[in-house]
């Protein structure tokens, strides 16, 4: 594995390997897990070359100390990155990608997209993902881009993104990766205690249970039991939401037709944790 921190070297080498074949891209913010690991294995079996970036994005930290808190482990994503087989890792300081500056910057029209959910809890949290996505994409310009199905929204507004800018990437959208007991697989879930590691698996149950139980009609009954189990665990929800699949227009009534997914946002002591599960 080659590691680049330099954007002008980095680009070079790109220009080089795209007359090989496709390059598949793999953007995150360090702190790896095997759900990242899956992403890079899914691009390895379908690109000729696959590249991973590893950058904390200031921009996209709505509270700082969320962004202070988030865990750094380089030494220990290399590894994984080389035994995973990954062919370059691009590691660039906030400098190199906002070269004038982490001020104000490009602005991306993603309407309700960024009006709902994290929209509305992470207030700029969207523009700052796109900024940096944009970024990265300009300098990359890869075939295709993975991303995981647990940032749900997230996906989306980087869909919108793509669309907006005319870039020529398409995007891969992958299944969410678990842990046995089900919990999403995240890297903030290292910054919980055992005992809330445990308590956690509550969301994972909370989602299939939605989808055991759904039928057409009032979905706020569930979504209000929802809610009272996840305070009764110790959580502090932000939201449980039951949403169009493919607008994620918030319903409360559903015809038994669109398709449906549920999304769920909470803190369990000072760590917020987010997970979804298409339902239908």
């Amino acid at each position: 594995m080659i590691i680049f921190r330099n954007t002008v070297l980095l680009k070079k080498h790109l220009s080089g390997l795209r007359k090989q074949g496709k390059i598949g891209f793999v953007p995150t913010m360090g702190a790896l897990h095997d759900g990242h690991i899956q992403l890079i294995r899914t691009s390895l079996d379908e690109n000729a070359h696959t590249l991973c970036s590893i950058f904390v994005n200031p921009t996209q930290f709505n509270d700082p100390q969320d962004f202070q808190k988030y865990p750094i482990t380089i030494e220990a994503d290399i590894q994984k990155l080389e035994s995973a087989g990954c062919n370059i890792l691009f590691l660039p300081t906030v400098e190199e990608i906002y070269p004038g500056g982490t001020g104000d910057g490009k602005h991306y029209e993603l309407g309700h997209l960024e009006q709902v959910l994290e929209g509305s809890f992470r207030p700029g949290h969207f523009q700052g993902v796109c900024r940096v996505v944009d970024i990265l994409l300009g300098i990359t310009e890869p075939n295709e881009l993975y991303l995981g199905q647990k940032d749900y929204q997230q996906c989306m507004v980087i869909k919108k993104m793509i669309e907006l800018t005319g870039r020529q990437t398409s995007l891969r959208i992958c299944d969410t990766v678990r842990e046995r007991d089900g919990l999403a697989m995240s890297s903030r879930n290292m910054r919980l205690s055992p005992g809330q590691r445990t308590t956690a698996t509550l969301i994972h149950k909370l989602l299939s249970e939605a989808r055991r139980s759904l039928k057409p009609g009032d979905l706020r009954p569930f979504q209000e039991k929802a809610l009272q189990e996840l305070r009764n665990g110790g959580f502090k929800p932000d939201y449980f939401e039951f949403a169009h699949a493919d607008s994620l227009q918030i319903l409360q009534h559903w015809n038994g037709k669109d398709p449906l997914v549920a999304v769920v946002a909470a803190f369990l002591g000072d760590v917020r944790l987010i997970d979804n599960m298409i339902l239908n």
